[in-house]
């Protein structure tokens, strides 16, 4: 029996609930609250008619609701307060509420403090998806009954009643996810950290602060997975509770996991443990490489170097991630909308050896645009921009060329629509070509999320003729 699950059971019982966004997200929570027979009151601040689709499923239930764009007016009185993620902790009305005796939580929070299994759990500003999903490939090829949650998978607090103590749990965190939180999963791992999310976050520090709330709650015999080339989570070990291990592409590691002669391997000083050759990894890029030492690291404790092995040789990767969408008359379209920042659109260029047809552009979310100047110079031939984010990555890579004096003559086209940009890719293409969308932009000028934005880019690209 799962002792603090019971206690959370009962005590709930008597308090008064308010769960902030009605989202997909959301949606398990209250209906799991609903069922533990809990006085929920739902808030959102779009208006009902634009969430019939998710009241639809909350039909019938016993739910309180709060509408409209002073749907947070009425916090007073509630005793625990669910917040998404995504909206500040600081909020005045939640600092009011907060001030007058209600107990400021999320649905992670929750799971992380209830939960009887193993937690492993991924952050950082690139790749933790990635890393996140091979971490649970690996655990589950060995044969752990696994549970994949946070930012992917399901919501995993109305699952809870079924997680056991021998299981083990994958999440992938958000900054936002960790601002408040007060419990680190037992096995933490920091992909890398470079400036993102700063349209909410109110500097890089408190972004950098956030992140690091994974591990600064471990206890001793917890594991900190760290990358030694990042400048800012190489010198986390300092801080860490447990015991902190690199992954490194560049350096001669005493201990940790490392390359040599184009191998991932597990170092322990003298002792070298094989593990794959990067040229038998499926997906592609320098920064899977990096995702797959993160994620040996974080696992090497638990499988056969083996299941690591059949894992990279056969894994094809996550929708959304520099996916091939389809092959047309020779052209390669990919799909790589999670790009939603410049680092990451960056890593994924790295990945062509020829030139490519680039889409880019959407939501400006306030980081520095400045880094594509070079990649665009090196790695496109023709450049489609689209959204806010358009004259910002059109000006860095002006300026790069400028600045550098070198000779580069990339086709620079500005679209309004999706359908505009796929056709018009399309067209500049030629047999041989490879066209990516990689916007270095959130989507949320034109869409709901990048999915949806990646989705509506696939849908497109299939239907060319």
């Amino acid at each position: 029996m799962n002792s603090l699950l019971e206690q959370f059971k009962y005590d709930i019982k008597d308090k008064k609930v308010a769960v902030l966004g009605i989202g997909i997200s959301n949606i398990p929570l209250i209906k799991y609250l609903v069922n533990l027979e809990v006085d929920v009151t739902a808030f959102d601040k779009n208006t009902e008619e634009n969430l019939a689709e998710a009241l639809g499923e909350l039909s019938g239930m016993p739910v309180k609701y709060s509408f409209g764009s002073d749907y947070l007016s009425g916090l007073k009185g509630f005793d625990l307060i669910f917040r998404t993620p995504g909206m500040r902790p600081d909020l005045p009305e939640l600092t009011e509420a907060v001030n007058h005796g209600a107990e400021l939580t999320s649905e992670m929070e929750v799971f992380l403090k209830l939960c009887p299994a193993q937690v492993f759990a991924v952050t950082g500003s690139d790749g933790k998806t990635t890393t996140t999903t091979l971490i649970y490939k690996i655990l589950s090829a060995e044969g752990y009954n696994c549970w994949l949650g946070g930012n992917i998978g399901t919501p995993l607090l109305s699952k809870i009643d079924q997680v056991q103590p021998s299981d083990k749990v994958i999440l992938e965190l958000s900054s936002f996810q960790l601002m408040t939180i007060k419990q680190s999963p037992a096995v933490s791992v920091i992909t890398n950290i470079s400036p993102n999310h700063l349209d909410v976050h109110l500097s890089l520090q408190e972004y950098i602060e956030a992140k690091k709330n994974i591990f600064l709650f471990q206890k001793t015999g917890n594991k900190l997975v760290l990358n030694f080339d990042n400048d800012i989570t190489r010198d986390f070990a300092l801080e860490a509770r447990g015991e902190a291990v690199y992954f490194s592409r560049t350096a001669n590691l005493e201990k940790g996991v490392a390359l040599k002669n184009d191998k991932i391997i597990v170092k322990n000083h003298e002792q070298e443990t094989e593990l794959v050759d990067i040229n038998d990894i499926i997906i592609p890029g320098v920064h899977n490489i990096e995702n797959y030492m993160a994620a040996a690291a974080a696992t090497i404790e638990y499988v056969k170097p083996e299941t690591i092995r059949r894992v990279a040789t056969t894994f094809t990767g996550v929708e959304h991630r520099i996916e091939l969408v389809r092959e047309l008359n020779g052209i390669k379209f990919y799909n790589s909308s999670i790009d939603s920042s410049p680092s990451r659109t960056i890593a994924a260029l790295s990945t062509f050896k020829n030139k490519v047809i680039l889409l880019a552009g959407g939501k400006d979310k306030g980081i520095p645009y400045e880094p594509l100047g070079q990649i665009i110079a090196d790695k496109v031939k023709c450049l489609l921009l689209i959204g806010a984010t358009a004259p910002r990555i059109e000006e860095a890579y002006n300026n790069y060329v400028h600045q550098t004096d070198i000779d580069s003559e990339v086709k620079i086209i500005h679209c309004d629509t999706y359908e505009e940009i796929v056709t018009k890719a399309y067209n500049e293409a030629v047999p041989g070509d490879c066209v990516i969308l990689s916007p270095a932009s959130t989507s949320f000028d034109m869409f709901k999320n990048f999915e949806q934005r990646g989705n509506v880019f696939k849908e497109l690209v299939n239907r060319l003729e």
